[in-house]
């Protein structure tokens, strides 16, 4: 692998990428595979922090919308993130590489809790650190969590892996063939147009500390790799290629 552009990133998955073709529950194929393009990230000395997401598994927003509790309906997709998390970790050692799993909600039996020096002395020693269950909160997404870690790792990028979507469109490319897609964007525009990038409160986060998001299609092979050097695929927020 030629020399990366970013010294640490933090990689956003989305629950369903752990999920493959159906985007439910865990295919361990699929999980290997990211382990892999992760592990050739690793080799090169890039430090990777993870935030995985559990739409594969439970969502919040949809319990809430059939009448579920939504603090309660939010603090189960949290734990179903650590489910994911504990998926790639396993993925990640049997590939021989040395991760950690930090969690917001502290279950000691099987993470360590959040603690940002601790996570980022881990990143120093060539550790992968994986975070989960959320910021700990209801009403915040795993984007939200993607910001927030990267403001406090200082992370160079946030790389955000999309299922089937190879980037950011001015409408949906899957319903408008004419849809055009975009190879840099300024944060006001993805918050003016509501473009679907990250919810509200991460996109501003992100703007508020100038990290850089880069959106891109998960689907083909060796893209995070192909990110990390700096290549241009999909759509950067908020920087340039």
């Amino acid at each position: 692998m030629e020399a990366p552009k970013f010294k640490r990133i933090v990689l956003k998955l989305s629950g369903e990428s752990l999920g493959g073709d159906t985007g439910v529950n865990i295919d361990p194929n699929v999980v290997r595979s990211i382990a892999h393009d992760i592990k050739a990230v690793r080799d090169v000395g890039v430090d990777v922090a993870v935030v995985v997401g559990a739409g594969n598994i439970w969502r919040g927003a949809i319990g809430s919308a059939q009448g579920m509790d939504r603090t309660t309906a939010d603090y189960m997709g949290m734990l179903a993130t650590v489910i994911n998390a504990l998926a790639l970790q396993d993925a990640l050692e049997k590939a021989g590489v040395q991760t950690r799993v930090q969690t917001a909600i502290e279950m000691r039996q099987i993470a360590e809790p959040y603690i940002r020096r601790r996570a980022v002395r881990h990143l120093e020693k060539g550790r992968v650190v994986i975070f989960a269950s959320g910021t700990g909160n209801p009403y915040f997404s795993t984007d939200t969590t993607a910001a927030l870690r990267a403001a406090e790792i200082e992370a160079d990028v946030i790389l955000m892996a999309k299922r089937g979507v190879d980037g950011v469109y001015d409408s949906d490319p899957k319903t408008n063939k004419e849809a055009v897609r975009f190879e840099n964007l300024d944060y006001i525009d993805v918050l003016k147009r509501n473009l679907g990038v990250m919810d509200s409160t991460a996109t501003s986060l992100c703007m508020d500390n100038r990290i850089p998001i880069i959106v891109f299609d998960f689907n083909r092979p060796e893209n995070i790799v192909l990110a990390v050097r700096g290549e241009k695929i999909g759509t950067m927020v908020g920087g340039d290629f």
